[in-house]
């Protein structure tokens, strides 16, 4: 009940803050997009539900016909000119306060995933952490925050990176979150995010939080 009440003030309340800055990107959008400005894809919700997540439009239409598929590579030709500041500000996901407001989303949970990447999570680590409402960041998100690098740095191509490498570890860690959730941890990741955008290439997660799972390929 506090989460979700949590959930709904600071959803509520960012909405209403960044609605200064939702029309300039709509218009943004608008004339360097593909006419499109909201982008609303079917992802796993809680108890395996689907939901509509909506994002800003940040990719050409038929994205995920092209190679790659659901993974986003490093340097992606897919990306549109404004749709790599977005990305990378992480503004792209701002129109998830929508989801949260809805109930369909929390702030903090594990990220939400297409049904095909879904997929290449272990029996085990989808029964564990189907339980739990997906969030808008996350302790995957973050250790995550720049996926497509590493994808970019593998000598496998994109998909079967993501499938062997990234969602096996990135999975340990949705269920570490799943152990150890509390409102105080919540907070913590919230706190975090913020700083990470701002500060990319900081290790301080793993000196927060010395009990993650580690992994020789993600672990400095």
């Amino acid at each position: 009940m506090i989460k979700r009440t949590l959930d709904f003030i600071l959803s509520f309340t960012g909405l209403i803050l960044i609605s200064p800055i939702l029309i300039p990107i709509i218009i943004i959008l608008a004339l360097t997009g593909e006419k499109k400005v909201f982008y609303i894809q079917e992802r796993v919700g809680q108890n395996k539900k689907a939901f509509g997540l909506i994002k800003f439009v940040t990719m050409v239409s038929n994205s995920s016909g092209l190679p790659g598929g659901d993974v986003t590579m490093s340097n992606d030709p897919r990306v549109l000119p404004v749709g790599k500041f977005l990305r990378k500000s992480k503004i792209n996901e701002l129109p998830q306060l929508i989801n949260i407001l809805k109930g369909e989303m929390s702030i903090v949970g594990p990220r939400p995933t297409t049904f095909r990447n879904y997929s290449y999570y272990s029996e085990s680590i989808q029964a564990k952490i189907k339980r739990i409402k997906p969030g808008l960041t996350g302790i995957g998100s973050i250790v995550f925050r720049d996926e497509e690098s590493f994808i970019g740095a593998s000598k496998k191509d994109a998909v079967t990176c993501y499938r062997e490498d990234i969602a096996p570890y990135k999975g340990e860690l949705e269920v570490w979150y799943s152990e150890n959730k509390s409102f105080i941890l919540d907070i913590k990741l919230i706190i975090l995010t913020a700083y990470v955008i701002l500060n990319p290439k900081s290790n301080i997660i793993r000196k927060l939080f010395k009990d993650l799972p580690k992994n020789e390929l993600f672990t400095n």
